[in-house]
């Protein structure tokens, strides 16, 4: 479970300096992503987006596993 927590940390480390780029592709403009500005700078709530990504990994790692001939 801990192993996963820091997984999901070292993405949104990863990803968080390319949401500048991210937004002119459009990504993270979910119904449920909270944007604001508060004096001049830009946070972002990614909600719906989270539920996405999440899902997309778990059933990445489902397809893994059951194609995995090591594990």
């Amino acid at each position: 479970m801990i192993r996963w927590v820091v997984v999901i940390f070292l993405a949104l480390v990863v990803f968080y300096p390319l949401l500048p780029f991210l937004d002119r592709l459009r990504v993270g403009r979910m119904p449920a992503d909270i944007r604001f500005r508060f004096r001049g700078v830009v946070f972002c709530l990614p909600f719906g987006s989270a539920v996405i990504w999440s899902l997309a990994a778990f059933l990445i790692a489902e397809v893994v596993s059951w194609t995995c001939a090591f594990c």
